[in-house]
């Protein structure tokens, strides 16, 4: 097992030696959602719960280290070990209660500085996870393969540092080029969505689910909300992995932000 030299090491057991092997491919960034050290956060897996992170980063920027990088942690839903034995390493961060703080710019830096280290120990790609089992670097919100269906964390203020500070800086920091900044649409709310808005926004959605290979469309996308933008939408939720309601074509925060529409 991998162990980071810039963490504090306090090995959870039983976990550390009864978990299986992992060959590590990603590195996952979570929130806590509680403003927790990590002694209160090693002691919370310790004695509360059968999950794990493998490592977690305070608000000052102090990194500690639970789980070794080469064995399973079990934050990350099926990304944790798959049939192949390729896994993820988990991250987790100390945050506000409602996961809508930033990440301190001692925690950015920390963050790059384990990016880097999960690059050069264990050849984890500079790149974004495309898929979810896709080797890279990736937030726990972007897939619901990684957190039962969706989730929340890490917030809005977070996943835009990721992309457009924490990612092009681990890139940067390990010898590559970062690539170009996107602006990316926030989402807009459900209820905008069910107004039948007419906007460029539409369009731009549009052209993404056609680019994932989502399109449903006999003539579009175009500017005004129809039934193919629905119909093309729950394509695309169900190749997030969603289903039932969940994949209903109303678009919804998690899955917007994983298509990654151009602002307009």
């Amino acid at each position: 097992m991998a162990w980071y030299p810039n963490a504090r090491k306090w090995e959870l057991q039983p976990e550390s030696d009864a978990q299986p092997a992992i060959r590590p491919t990603q590195l996952i960034l979570h929130s806590v959602a509680a403003p927790w050290t990590g002694k209160r956060t090693y002691e919370y897996w310790r004695d509360s719960t059968n999950l794990e992170s493998h490592f977690f980063v305070e608000f000052g920027g102090d990194t500690f280290q639970y789980i070794g990088t080469e064995t399973r942690a079990d934050a990350n839903m099926y990304a944790n070990r798959r049939s192949d034995g390729s896994g993820a390493v988990s991250v987790e961060t100390a945050s506000n209660m409602n996961h809508t703080d930033p990440w301190t710019d001692a925690q950015v830096a920390a963050l790059i500085r384990l990016g880097v280290w999960m690059h050069q120990k264990h050849g984890v790609p500079l790149r974004i996870c495309r898929t979810h089992d896709d080797p890279g670097f990736g937030t726990h919100r972007m897939f619901s393969q990684w957190s039962d269906g969706g989730t929340a964390c890490p917030g809005d203020a977070r996943q835009a540092q990721f992309r457009n500070v924490i990612f092009p800086g681990i890139v940067r920091a390990a010898g590559g080029t970062p690539p170009p900044a996107t602006r990316y649409a926030p989402f807009p709310g459900a209820d905008w969505f069910k107004s039948e808005p007419r906007s460029p926004l539409i369009t731009a959605m549009g052209r993404r689910l056609v680019a994932e290979g989502c399109g449903r469309y006999a003539d579009g996308p175009g500017p005004q909300w129809t039934d193919a933008d629905r119909r093309s939408y729950a394509a695309w939720q169900r190749k997030r992995g969603f289903s039932g309601s969940d994949a209903d074509g109303w678009p919804g925060a998690t899955t917007w932000d994983a298509l990654r529409v151009p602002a307009v």
